[in-house]
């Protein structure tokens, strides 16, 4: 297969680069980027040399439409315009941005504050949460891949939601997240000495994630209601920990659920469920596809704690998209994965 990365110098962009180089039926990766025309890979990341000699390309439209597939990892706003130019090409496009999550254009445009993309773009879009949507996924020509926040919460929650066993009104989801979730681009609330040592909550009551995880809650169980999110920006480069509170609908045991999760997830070979009493910790999925959940019941309150922890860089975005792709060319899900975590 011949497939290219349009955004191939960001953080998501090197990583599919990494992901796609060592995939076994991968032939040709190209690497387009709207700025960096000609330049050397290797310029940008030195950490490559000796492994990869390519150069950045131009953006091709036409060139692209021939590829098998197409990795849009650049901001929203952009691969809405993009992907309704490849639409109709032989090549299949996974969007790594959020403008094809959303199916309400009203919803994008308020909490994403641009135009979003043509209904008939947005009608084309399967949402790309790996283990809960696979039999759409093989059939799909346009994947709209999770942003990095939902894929934790989502996982977390699907096996509760989907049962109908907590309070829809219940839901609290307290997210945190490394820097590299805020792209390669410096500002001042990713700087150094602003960080280090530093926790910060950020987005409050504004994270663009919010309505995309409402939105497939909602799809889970109609009665689903608007949900508490809230993000926190922590010292360290990548991984995410959500922490999510719920009520249940009726008395349970640790025990019983965490049978549940184990069931619901006995054929998803990247989510893991630890066992009752152990807790997952961002490093243990340090630098791979895998997400690690655990659940504990407080028989004092009635309320249920939920810990998912991801890579937001790869589960998050560039190893999900990989695990999608492997689906829509029929291949087996972890063709190109099958690592273990850098630790410590």
């Amino acid at each position: 297969m011949n497939v290219g990365i349009v955004g191939s110098t960001g953080y998501g962009g090197v990583e599919l680069h990494r992901l796609l180089s060592n995939h076994p039926s991968i032939d040709t990766c190209i690497l387009y980027s709207s700025t960096l025309n000609g330049n050397s890979y290797v310029e940008q990341y030195p950490h490559l040399i000796g492994l990869s000699n390519e150069s950045v390309r131009a953006i091709e439209l036409d060139e692209m439409k021939q590829l098998d597939a197409v990795f849009l990892a650049v901001p929203a706003g952009i691969s809405k315009e993009m992907t309704a130019k490849l639409l109709g090409g032989k090549a299949k496009i996974i969007d790594l941005s959020g403008d094809l999550r959303l199916q309400d254009p009203k919803e994008y445009e308020e909490w994403y504050k641009g135009g979003a993309a043509d209904l008939s773009v947005l009608g084309k879009a399967v949402y790309g949460l790996t283990e809960c949507n696979q039999g759409a996924i093989k059939e799909a020509d346009l994947i709209a891949n999770p942003g990095c926040f939902p894929t934790a919460t989502l996982l977390a929650l699907a096996p509760l939601v989907q049962q109908k066993l907590l309070h829809p009104d219940s839901l609290i989801i307290d997210a945190k997240t490394g820097l590299s979730g805020a792209g390669r681009k410096p500002s001042l609330s990713s700087h150094f000495s602003e960080t280090q040592e530093n926790l910060r909550i950020y987005k409050v009551h504004e994270h663009q994630h919010t309505p995309e995880i409402e939105q497939q809650l909602k799809r889970w169980n109609p009665e689903s209601t608007p949900v508490t999110f809230t993000t926190h920006l922590i010292p360290m480069t990548r991984g995410i920990m959500t922490t999510i509170y719920g009520e249940l609908v009726n008395e349970q045991t640790t025990e019983e659920l965490n049978e549940l999760y184990q069931t619901f997830y006995s054929a998803s070979p990247f989510v893991r469920i630890r066992p009752t009493g152990q807790y997952p910790s961002t490093k243990e999925v340090f630098g791979t596809n895998f997400c690690d959940i655990a659940i504990k019941v407080d028989c004092r309150t009635g309320r249920v704690t939920i810990v998912s922890v991801i890579d937001n860089l790869i589960k998050g975005a560039a190893g999900q998209a990989v695990q999608n792709m492997n689906l829509m060319f029929g291949l087996e899900e972890t063709t190109g994965l099958r690592f273990y975590p850098i630790y410590p």
